[in-house]
Order: C-alpha cells, then structure tokens, then sequence
C-alpha cells in the first residue's frame, strides 16, 4: 500500500512540475506586459482588454477565419480581413502565437500553392475584394511565400483593371457600371497604398499615390453634402439607376455604415501616403470636416449614430452598431495620430462608452457579443436595393457581425495605447 502510495506522490509531483514548466514556456511566447496565455477553450477572462475579449470571442465562434461573416465554406470576403487586422495589432501587441496562428492558417487555407486564392473572380472586377489582400500584405512579410505574392501580384492587377468613371474614379464593381459608393474607398485604397508602400520605387509609386488620392477628390467632388457636411452613399455618373437622382446622380440617404468606411478610408490610407505628398493635406481637411459631420449626428444621450444618420426622429431607426465601431475608431485614431486635436477625443470617448453600455453583453462563459449590427445593405441589384429610408431599417439586424466586431476590435485598441 506505501509502495503504491508513495508512486501516486511522484507523479503528483512530476506533473505539477511539468506544468509549471509549460506555464512558463507559454508566457515565454508573451512580452512582459502580458501576464497570462489565454486560449480559446477556456472561459474568456474579464481583466483582458476588451480588444482581446472580443478577438477570443470571435475566435470562439468562428474556429476558422473564413467562417467570420458566417460562412459556410471558405470564402475570400473583406469582413475577415477587418478582424485579422485587429488579430494582427493584437499579436505584435502581446506574441500571443494562438493570434498569429489564426491568421496564418487563413492564409494557407485560402491561397493555393500556385497563388490562385480560392472563390475569387479577378473578371468581375469587385473593389470589395481587395481588402482582404491586407492580410496577405501582412503574412507575405512574415513568411516570404511566394504564393502570398503571386496572389497579391493579382489582386494588384485588378486595379489595373478596374472599370472607372470619366474621372477616372473606381467603378464599385463590373456589374455596377459608372458608380462610386463609400464602401469602395476602404475596400481598394488602402490595400492600393500599403501594395504601393511596399513593392513600389519611384515614377510608378507617385503613379498610384496620386491614384489614390483622386479617388478622395472624386468622393468629396461629388457625395458630398455641402449643407450637413455628411456624405451620401453612392454616386452613379451615370444618373440611369432607379435610386439615382436624376440631376445630381446622388443616392437619397447618408447611411451610417458608409460613412464609417470613407472614415476608415481616410485614416488607414495616411498611414501609408508619403509625409510629403501633396494630397495628404486634402486628405487630413477632408478627415477633419468629416469628424465636425459626424460628431454633429452624434446622439446626445447613448454617443452613439443611427442607422441613417441624419434622421434619429423618424420611425424604426435605430442605433446602429457597425457605424458606431467606425466612427469611434477613426476619431480615436486620429487623435492618437495627431491628425486631429485632443478635444476630439471627448466624442470619441463618448461613442465608445456607449457602445459598452448599450450594445455589448457578456455571456457567463466570457464571450463578448456586438449586438444591433446591420447585416448587409447595398444598391441597385436583384431583388433591387432603392437606398430608401425603409430599404435602410427594414435590412437584417444581427450579432456580431464581423464589420462591427472588427472595427470594435481596432477601436479599442487605439483606447488601450
């Protein structure tokens, strides 16, 4: 009985050893600001920051990357890159490798070893799917796969391509001839200006900059509305779709989440334009005008932004979530960045307090929901979108939805620096 007692002591011992020694190689992978490993089987701590609860949440729901937006099969979407950028800040931030892991394993899944990326059309000409090529911009420079280039040497081309207005603005997409929405500006420039950053010398780098900074001319050229300072969702030069006006080629609304795209847009761009290019000041003028707009729309009461921005009285609107993300990230952003002054962060602040009251919950496992997101609302197609005031409400309201949880992530972050 003592023989096998005394064994039962040994390996008591040899295991707690063993763990202690696994402990400390796992907070061997963290900076010494971090002082614990979380990974996702286990209930989500409430003292992480909430960039990271949101992060392990999401990587809780969706095991895989590609099932962030809810697919069903691996799919090359933009709401995953939005996600994996904040994966990204998140990993450099702590070299938590379970972070890294979920973004390398994306790009493995969805990149063939020939560079083919997998459920993209380079013929439909689609300015949405050029932000996920973030992601690849970021593994490329981490692993050196050459299938990572020849997939971004693709998806470069495709701006090459890219139908365009008399101005020489983005088409949104082949089957969407002669129109510019806000969506597009996040969706190319800032993948255009990281590629330029990177792979670009010289002639051909002004080249692309000065593209790029024409897309935002063209945008304030013609969505703006001098009056509120707000832009409106589309613009077709067209003026032959249903939901254009005939005189102005202008879309009826200004919709919350559009607006936080250009926000975005703007904010992810100067990251990468030359300190000295001559555009970048426009672009700061037009980030300032921008948040003055914004910060006007604001609700007094929650900080937050409804879901068609200028119309917080009317019936069935509501206070949105994905917009909100977006307008707080772009404000706190550019306070930290010094494109704007101090005094902006109050609003900044405000929106994302509110955000914390009102639209996030916490389940008794940890994991952090973003609730009253808008699911998806576009223009023209089959059934037809009319950018309606009813289109706009009446569009799927859900959960974290992965471009709000994204944009959330990337928020909070810029509150926890």
């Amino acid at each position: 009985m003592n023989f096998i007692q005394n064994h039962i002591k040994i390996y008591a011992i040899t295991a707690l050893c063993s763990g202690i020694f696994f402990s400390c190689a796992q907070k061997a992978l963290h900076n010494s600001g971090e002082a614990k490993t979380v990974t996702t089987t286990e209930k989500i701590p409430v003292d992480l920051p909430w960039s990271q609860r949101m992060l392990l949440s999401e990587m809780k729901r969706f095991p895989e990357a590609w099932m962030l937006d809810y697919n069903k099969t691996p799919k090359w979407s933009y709401p995953t890159a939005i996600v994996l950028e904040g994966a990204e800040r998140i990993f450099e931030k702590t070299g938590n490798q379970e972070y890294y892991q979920y973004i390398s394993t994306f790009g493995e899944t969805m990149i063939k070893e020939n560079g083919s990326i997998l459920s993209y059309d380079l013929s439909k000409y689609n300015i949405d799917m050029l932000n996920c090529g973030n992601v690849l911009l970021y593994l490329y420079q981490k692993e050196k796969k050459e299938k990572y280039l020849t997939a971004l040497q693709t998806l470069r081309s495709q701006i090459d391509g890219q139908p365009r207005t008399s101005e020489g603005g983005f088409w949104h997409k082949k089957i969407y001839p002669n129109q510019m929405w806000l969506d597009g500006l996040y969706m190319g420039e800032p993948f255009y200006a990281h590629y330029t950053n990177i792979f670009s010398k010289g002639a051909d780098a002004e080249k692309a900059y000065n593209d790029i900074v024409n897309q935002f001319d063209l945008i304030q050229k013609h969505l703006l509305d001098k009056k509120t300072g707000l832009l409106y969702h589309a613009w077709d030069e067209s003026r032959e779709q249903q939901w254009a006006d005939k005189k102005t080629g202008l879309s009826p609304n200004f919709w919350s989440r559009a607006m936080g795209w250009y926000g975005m847009a703007i904010v992810d761009v100067l990251d990468y334009l030359p300190q000295n290019h001559p555009g970048r000041v426009r672009l700061l003028s037009y980030l300032k005008s921008y948040c003055e707009a914004v910060i006007k729309v604001q609700d007094r009461e929650t900080g937050l932004w409804y879901q068609v921005l200028d119309k917080g009285d009317e019936k069935g609107n509501y206070l949105e979530a994905t917009g909100s993300s977006m307008f707080v990230y772009t404000m706190m952003k550019s306070v930290n960045k010094n494109y704007l002054p101090k005094s902006y962060k109050k609003f900044a602040k405000k929106g994302y307090e509110g955000i914390l009251k009102n639209l996030i919950t916490v389940d008794e496992n940890g994991m952090v929901n973003l609730n009253r997101c808008c699911a998806v609302a576009g223009l023209g197609g089959n059934p037809y979108r009319s950018g309606s005031y009813e289109y706009y409400i009446n569009e799927e309201i859900r959960s974290n939805d992965p471009k709000g949880t994204g944009p959330f992530i990337l928020a909070s972050l810029e509150f926890e620096k």
